[in-house]
């Protein structure tokens, strides 16, 4: 078979995030977050799981790292938790709490690794939430006292900074659906989130180009390729409409300064009325250095007469399914690749996270195959190498997730990382994945 070779600076890499891996959350002078309440709220995660102690990546990092050069990793992309640096959310910075991500990006680097940092994974402090959370502009400018401090301590030595991991679960899975904190259900209070965290977003661009550091900075979004479940023109209108609310309502303010207008229009069937100024749109409309998604699967949509759009893509018998339930079609992610390229202006791309959850195997030797991670992982990567060779700018990889760790809502039932936990013991054991990752990774290719 023919090697498949990506461009030489490609960025390889794997991704975690603070309070799906960290552990310590009460230690050090840490602060509550949403997530700590939202996880210590009976029936809100599987089995009533919490991140209390997760991966207790917080006091084995130095023994993470090792394993992160053993898989030849490029880049190591992890957020910061909020509450650690400020307990309250704003005021008083926690020294210990940024002390930590000193270390830790300092050792990456020590070890030819570079550090990769989100400023916002969900963990937001919950004396914010307690005085409205997101739906309170006064947030905006916490994010930004926040941010300030973390690029005055880490400006100098982190070349790529994402300002939000995935809005669109922060706002619509955290205040519309309830599934994630705060635990919400409120569609019109989730749209201001939506756009209290681009605004946010926007400012922190300003900060971050304003503070003079050389880097790199962007924004992580979820996006997913939607198609229409047949050509019949009600699907094909269900399907756009359904990439409006997922894709469009994000992508659109930040390379077009608008929301789009059939998505509010949507929204006003349903009595939600969406406005906002001219001079936040302005905000949100900075020029970044890149586009991050986070993608899994895409979406097939028909029209459905209540709500106007359905997924169908639990009915798909036909393609595989994830332990997640989520189809693997790796078409799903070339289409979206040479879709973003076409309809915002050819934008450098970053896959910030692509990876799947299946139930792990250990062999007799204690060896874990994972053959189906592995052939997802590659079948999505010759999807990205068509994408690139056709011209769109491509310029990294990273594979959720380092580790097994918190799945979110689903607790340590499910398993995406290339290094597999043991949540007794907390004991590591590099995966079969991980051993085949580390050699694309030393061929720069497939």
């Amino acid at each position: 078979m023919k090697k498949i070779e990506f461009p030489k600076d490609f960025i390889w890499g794997s991704a975690t995030a603070s309070y799906q891996v960290e552990g310590a959350y009460d230690k050090d002078g840490k602060g509550e977050s949403i997530w700590d309440r939202f996880s210590h709220t009976p029936g809100k995660i599987e089995n009533n799981d919490t991140g209390d102690v997760a991966c207790d990546h917080y006091h084995r990092y130095e023994d993470d790292i090792k394993l992160i050069k053993e898989l030849g990793l490029k880049s190591y992309r992890y957020s910061i938790a909020w509450p650690r640096i400020f307990p309250d959310g704003n005021g008083k910075p926690n020294p210990k709490g940024m002390d930590f991500y000193k270390r830790l990006t300092n050792l990456l680097l020590e070890n030819g690794i570079t550090p990769a940092a989100t400023l916002y994974h969900w963990d937001l402090p919950q004396k914010l939430q307690d005085k409205g959370g997101w739906t309170n502009r006064d947030t905006i400018e916490y994010f930004q006292e926040y941010s300030s401090f973390v690029f005055k301590n880490l400006g100098d030595v982190v070349p790529m900074w994402f300002t939000h991991n995935e809005p669109f679960v922060v706002a619509f899975l955290g205040h519309a659906l309830g599934s994630h904190a705060p635990g919400e259900t409120d569609t019109a209070m989730s749209l201001d989130v939506a756009h209290n965290i681009l605004v946010s977003h926007g400012k922190v661009i300003s900060l971050y180009r304003d503070m003079n550091y050389n880097g790199k900075i962007g924004i992580a979004l979820n996006l997913s390729h939607k198609y229409p479940a047949s050509q019949k023109e009600e699907d094909v209108k269900a399907a756009w409409l359904s990439d409006g609310i997922l894709n469009r309502w994000y992508l659109d303010p930040l390379f077009k300064g608008s929301y789009p207008k059939d998505v509010i229009e949507h929204y006003s069937r349903r009595n939600i009325n969406f406005t906002c100024s001219e001079e936040d749109l302005k905000i949100i409309k900075q020029p970044i250095d890149f586009l991050a998604f986070n993608t899994y699967e895409p979406e097939f949509v028909k029209y459905n007469e209540e709500t106007e759009f359905v997924g169908i893509n639990s009915e798909l018998d036909n393609l595989e399914k994830t332990e997640m339930g989520w189809i693997v079609y790796p078409q799903g992610l070339y289409d979206l690749l040479k879709r973003l390229d076409k309809d915002y202006g050819k934008p450098n791309l970053i896959i910030s996270e692509n990876g799947a959850a299946f139930k792990d195997v250990i062999d007799g030797d204690g060896n874990i195959r994972d053959d189906r991670r592995i052939n997802y992982i590659y079948e999505h990567l010759a999807s990205s190498h068509r994408a690139i060779e056709e011209g769109v700018n491509l310029k990294g990889y990273y594979v959720w997730s380092l580790m097994d760790n918190f799945e979110w809502g689903f607790g340590y039932s499910k398993r995406f990382g290339l290094i597999h936990v043991d949540f007794d013991t907390l004991k590591r054991t590099i995966k079969q994945s991980g051993y085949w990752y580390k050699n694309v990774i030393e061929n720069n290719g497939i």
